[in-house]
């Protein structure tokens, strides 16, 4: 009887040990981290809805975490304090380096360049003409918009220019139409957000090497199991056609799996020339 009596007092506890395992894991809260390339409000509006798909996929709950600025989300990163982020590539180098992140998920459907801008009616029409001119950029380590445009202007042609951070994309764009600017960095994915009337105002003369794009990342303190369950629910979001319109506004728009590998070849770059360390 004894016996029987610790039998089921073993049996009871471990049901309620799986229990309490299954109701932790549901009430969960993951924080995710997204580069902050557009206002805070234009960013909720672009992942909440993924998110809340997410959720219903995986039975974790997602916050997201927004940052006043990029240098302020790479301070965050660097600290690791979002369970999962997305971040431009070179990010994801320095991410890894003094957090640890884990590449997941990233766009196999394009490239990421950088784009030059400048008034349609300004006269500039190659690069070598902005010499001791004052160009826009949204901040230092931004990499398609600033620091590899800044690394190729350098390098490819030779010209020396006032640097202008002005913390977004689209103030990148503002400050070159409102003449504050002979110049201004950006991607591709950005220019094509702005209102039609400033496309219409603004002319693309230069392109950067393009590099693979953007990855979301998780902290490796994140277990396993639930980094896969992210993984593969983000997988299985870009096979339906509710899924893949959702993340072509990130934009994502051939989602695929990610590897450190695919972001190695930016080391050789020598970025570190124009990188800037944010403030403690």
């Amino acid at each position: 009887m004894r016996l029987l009596i610790i039998l089921i007092f073993w049996t009871l506890s471990a049901a309620s040990t799986a229990i309490y395992a299954a109701q932790s894991d549901a009430d969960k809260v993951y924080t995710v981290g997204v580069v902050p390339q557009f206002e805070v409000r234009k960013i909720h509006t672009i992942w909440r809805p993924t998110l809340d798909l997410l959720e219903e996929k995986t039975g974790y709950r997602f916050i997201l975490r927004g940052s006043a600025s990029i240098p302020e989300f790479e301070q965050e990163f660097i600290e690791g304090k979002f369970d999962f982020a997305y971040m431009n590539p070179y990010h994801l180098v320095i991410a890894n380096e003094h957090a640890g992140y884990i590449p997941l998920v990233r766009d196999h459907g394009h490239k990421l360049h950088g784009v030059l801008v400048v008034k349609k009616d300004s006269g500039i029409t190659d690069p070598s003409q902005l010499k001791g001119k004052t160009l826009a950029f949204p901040s230092p380590n931004a990499l398609g918009a600033s620091l590899q445009m800044r690394q190729e202007l350098h390098d490819n042609f030779g010209i020396n220019f006032t640097s202008n951070f002005v913390k977004t994309h689209d103030s990148v764009y503002l400050n070159v139409l409102l003449n504050e600017a002979d110049a201004g960095g950006g991607v591709q994915k950005t220019l094509n957000s702005q209102k039609d009337q400033y496309k219409e105002m603004l002319r693309v003369i230069y392109k950067t090497t393009g590099v693979e794009p953007h990855p979301f990342a998780a902290l490796p303190e994140v277990p396993v199991e639930v980094r896969n369950r992210v993984r593969d629910a983000l997988l299985e979001i870009g096979q339906s056609k509710e899924g893949r319109k959702l993340l072509a506004e990130i934009p994502i728009n051939s989602i695929g799996p990610a590897r450190m590998d695919d972001y190695l070849p930016l080391k050789l770059l020598n970025l570190n020339r124009f990188y800037v360390e944010p403030h403690q």
